[in-house]
């Protein structure tokens, strides 16, 4: 039996109207709530006006290190004791590490990694409850949080099992306000997370249970809540894939679509799903070829021909391929030139990758030629 360690939020409630436990959830873990909001908290008018002594805080993008260091301010002028993101990953991440610097001195320099001293925290987070309002990241189960620095270029991460949520309420409700756009951005983001996590070496049986739904319900649903953005049921499956993801993820790791898209956002600015989205193709492509060529037995290869089953309905490598290929067309995905990316950035972003953590997940390692191929096959 394989041996395995797993760790998630403390409490998931997940289902269309769950959100209405969050006055309640909140009151049991403090009475100064800080509540990161997307950039127009009004969407969410009902849920905020029920927190008692609540101030809200507005992210208007992916958040950076002076997002942050603004944010860790505002909660101690606050006096928050919980910290709470109502939004999409970018304000479920930014809400979780604000929750972890409020009661810790210093500068989130000192915390994060790569870029960072990587420090480790001398006093415990604030309580952190999660709210999510779109279907992606799966950050209201994992334990870090990215945040992006303009002068490096690059999206780096803070973690620690701390950081995991107390409560999690996912509400498929919440996204059916969704734009197409980001419906689609999102729901790749979530979609990789299973696939990743699906093919990674550090998959275990439990993982292996929550990316295989997840890819199920992406397969039946990605393209319908897409086209169809106030299908309760689309929205409710792409809500638990993305929630699946998160939980694969946060304890099997990830692989080349994190490693180069994590890069390519830092260098462009680009949205965190959007990179993902636009790297999903190739990078499956490009694993596979590797596999077949140094590594033809390894179980990734079945695992990318199961994938292609639980998401297309047909077995295989190449059904599995072509309905990506199909599913990035139907939802309008942009390459990475109209991103923003060069070919002459292709070698920095390649050797930022390589040396990246998501890199850690992906079932074969690639060359600097097979990551720029990559690259290539996807502008």
């Amino acid at each position: 039996m394989t041996s395995f360690a797993f760790a998630t939020a403390a409490r998931i409630a997940f289902g269309p109207g769950s959100s209405a436990q969050l006055p309640d959830a909140v009151a049991e873990l403090g009475a100064r709530p800080f509540v990161c909001t997307g950039a127009t908290p009004d969407r969410f008018a009902t849920l905020l006006n029920g927190l008692d002594g609540a101030r809200a805080w507005p992210i208007t993008g992916e958040p950076t290190l002076d997002d942050i260091r603004a944010g860790v301010a505002a909660a101690r002028e606050h006096g928050a004791d919980v910290v709470v993101g109502l939004g999409g990953g970018a304000v479920l991440d930014a809400a979780k590490i604000i929750a972890a610097l409020t009661p810790n001195d210093g500068d989130v320099l000192d915390y994060v990694e790569v870029i960072g001293a990587g420090r480790a925290m001398t006093q415990r987070p604030l309580p952190f409850v999660a709210v999510p309002t779109t279907a992606g990241t799966g950050s209201e189960v994992t334990m870090n949080g990215v945040v992006t620095s303009p002068e490096h270029g690059v999206k780096v991460s803070m973690r620690h099992p701390t950081m995991l949520a107390r409560v999690a309420l996912v509400d498929p409700e919440l996204t059916l306000g969704c734009p197409p756009a980001v419906t689609a951005s999102s729901g790749l983001d979530a979609l990789t997370h299973c696939l990743e996590s699906f093919v990674s070496p550090m998959a275990n049986p439990l993982t292996d249970g929550f990316s295989s739904e997840g890819l199920r319900r992406a397969g039946r649903s990605q393209r319908r809540a897409y086209t169809h953005g106030d299908d309760l049921d689309a929205r409710t499956d792409m809500a638990l894939c993305a929630l699946l993801g998160g939980l694969a993820l946060a304890n099997a790791k990830l692989g080349a679509v994190h490693g180069l898209a994590g890069v390519v956002g830092g260098l462009t600015g680009a949205p965190h799903g959007l990179t993902c989205a636009t790297l999903l193709v190739e990078c499956c492509r490009g694993n596979v070829a590797a596999l077949r060529d140094r590594a033809p037995e390894d179980p990734a290869l079945a695992r990318y021909a199961e994938a292609g089953e639980l998401l297309s309905g047909t077995a295989g490598v190449d059904a599995l391929l072509d309905w990506l290929a199909e599913t990035v067309r139907v939802l309008e995905v942009p390459t990475i030139g109209q991103l923003g990316v060069t070919p002459e950035q292709y070698s920095q972003i390649c050797t930022q990758a390589a040396a990246s953590s998501s890199m850690k997940g992906n079932p074969i390692m690639l060359s600097a030629d097979e990551l720029e191929e990559i690259l290539r096959r996807s502008a």
